[in-house]
């Protein structure tokens, strides 16, 4: 698995719980969903992404996502 589809997994996952304890919970779990959409944003405007340096420290390689 390469770099970009684990961060996408992540966030996708993070937001799905997000949605998820909202309903069964309390309503301020959407602030975690929030939280990873505006991380997803800003990462997507600057190309920096914290998660994506970690990730290479464990040694993780990009690769072709969509191909």
């Amino acid at each position: 698995m390469n770099i970009e589809r684990i961060v996408l997994l992540v966030a996708g996952s993070m937001v799905l719980a997000s949605a998820i304890l909202t309903v069964w919970h309390t309503v301020e779990w959407i602030y975690l969903a929030g939280f990873v959409g505006a991380n997803l944003m800003f990462s997507a405007m600057t190309g920096f992404c914290p998660m994506v340096i970690i990730l290479r420290k464990l040694g993780f390689k990009h690769g072709k996502s969509f191909t």
